[in-house]
C-alpha cells in the first residue's frame, strides 16, 4: 500500500507512543526523529528503528516527510509547527494547538495561506470508545441531547511525575494539560460552543514534590489549579466541566450526555476504549453497551489522529483531528480563564464541524 512519511520533532516519552501507532499501522513510515538532546533522538531512533536522527533544520529540509508531528512542549508548539508549514510540511501537533490564541491563529491561518494541513492531538475521540458514543447520540439512542458534564477530578502531578512543576505553571494547569482531552470529546459528540463562562482560582498555592528524584522540592503555583465552567452548546445544550489539581478522588463520572429519552455514559477521553453506558427514560439501570467500533489499543493506537491524517491524504479528503477544532478548543480554555476574571460570558470567536465519524467496519491496522 502506500505509505506517508513522517518526521517527529520531540523525542520525549510521549514519542514511543506514536512510533508503535507506526509499527501499528502501514500507512504510515517514520523516516527521522529529532530532538533539541541528539543523544535523545539518536536513542528512539535505534530503539524503534527509525533511519535517521538529526536536528529539527535537518528533519524540516528532507523532501521526503510529508507530515511533522509535533511533540514538543507546548511553548515550543507554534514556532515548531510554524517552521515546518513554512517548509511546506503539514503539522499534526501535540495537544494544545498553542497557548495563545493569536499563535493558534497564525499557525491555521498559515496553513490555509500554503494550502496545507494541521492536525492535533488528541485523537482519542477516534478510538472505539468515543466512537461508539457518537453512533448512539447520532442514531437518536437518548434523543435529542440537552445537557453534558465532565468531570477532570485530581490532586495533581507532584506525588508520582518526575518533574512536576512544568504543570503549575502559565500555559499548563488542569484545563490546559487535561482540558484538551474532555472539550475534544465534547465537542465531537455535541459540535460547537456559542457562550462559555468560568471560574478559577489557584487553591493549592504551594506543593511539595513527593516522587523521585525532586523528593521535597517546592512548587509554587502560578496557574489555576482548579477551573469551572459552564457551556452553552449551538444545538442548545448546556453542559458543566471541572479540570483540576486540587481535590483527592472523586466518585463523579468522567463525562455524562443527558438526552430527552437517556442519558450515556462516556469513557475517560484520555484513553481510546470503554466502558459506555447507558440508561434509557423510565428506568434507573445502566447498562453497558458494547462497543460498535475497533481501534481501542492505547499502547499501540495512541498516534491515531496521525494515522487519519495520512489516510486523508492519500485520499484527498479531509482529515478528523483538525486545527480547526483544536483552535475552537483552545479558544474555550483560555474563555474560561479570562471570563473568571472578568467576571462576564464570552462567545467564542471561533467554531468547527463535528469531525466525520468512523465506519463500523474498519480493520484494526486501518482507518479507510
Amino acid at each position: 500500500m502506500d505509505t506517508v512519511k513522517i518526521g517527529i520533532v520531540g523525542c520525549g516519552n510521549i514519542s514511543a507512543a506514536y512510533l508503535r501507532t507506526v509499527a501499528a499501522f502501514p500507512v504510515l513510515e517514520a523516516v527521522a526523529v529529532s530532538d533539541m538532546f541528539l543523544d535523545r533522538a539518536q536513542a528512539r531512533a535505534e530503539e524503534y528503528g527509525v533511519p535517521r536522527a538529526c536536528t529539527m533544520e535537518e528533519l524540516l529540509a528532507d523532501p521526503e516527510i510529508q507530515i511533522v508531528v509535533n511533540l514538543t512542549t507546548p511553548q515550543a508548539h507554534t514556532p515548531v509547527n510554524l517552521a515546518a508549514l513554512e517548509a511546506g510540511k503539514h503539522v499534526y501537533t501535540e495537544k494544545p494547538l498553542a497557548v495563545a490564541r493569536e499563535d493558534g491563529a497564525r499557525v491555521i491561518a498559515m496553513a490555509e495561506e500554503k494550502g496545507l494541513r494541521v492536525g492535533c492531538a488528541p485523537g482519542t475521540f477516534l478510538g472505539g470508545g468515543l466512537q461508539t458514543c457518537r453512533k448512539l447520540i447520532d442514531d437518536g439512542v437518548i434523543g435529542q441531547p440537552v445537557a453534558a458534564s465532565a468531570f477532570m477530578m485530581s490532586h495533581g502531578h507532584e506525588s508520582w511525575h518526575p518533574d512536576p512543576a512544568y504543570y503549575y505553571k502559565l500555559g499548563a494547569g488542569p484545563m490546559f494539560d487535561m482540558g484538551p482531552y474532555y472539550l475534544t470529546a465534547l465537542t465531537t459528540l455535541l459540535g460547537p460552543v456559542a457562550r462559555i463562562a468560568g471560574m478559577a482560582g489557584i487553591q493549592i498555592g504551594e506543593r511539595t514534590i513527593t516522587s523521585q528524584p525532586k523528593y521535597g522540592e517546592k512548587i509554587v503555583v502560578e496557574t489555576p489549579d482548579h477551573v469551572t465552567g459552564v457551556l452553552e452548546f449551538a444545538s442548545g445544550a448546556i453542559g458543566t466541566i471541572i479540570t483540576t489539581f486540587a481535590t483527592w478522588p472523586s466518585t463523579l463520572p468522567r463525562i455524562e450526555i443527558y438526552g430527552t429519552e437517556g442519558t450515556l455514559g462516556v469513557p475517560d477521553p484520555n484513553t481510546l476504549g470503554g466502558p459506555v453506558t447507558l440508561c434509557k427514560a423510565g428506568t434507573r439501570e445502566w447498562q453497558e453497551i458494547e462497543l460498535t467500533h475497533g481501534h481501542f489499543d492505547r499502547v499501540n493506537m495512541w498516534g491515531i489522529g496521525v494515522v487519519d491524517m495520512a489516510y486523508a491524504i492519500l485520499g484527498d479528503r479531509p482529515h478528523r483531528a483538525t486545527g480547526r477544532q483544536a483552535f475552537h478548543v483552545l479558544d474555550l480554555m483560555n474563555g474560561f480563564l479570562e471570563t473568571s476574571a472578568q467576571s462576564a460570558y464570552y462567545t467564542p470567536a471561533s467554531s468547527m464541524e463535528r469531525p466525520a465519524p468512523l465506519p463500523t467496519d474498519l480493520p484494526e491496522d486501518a482507518l479507510d
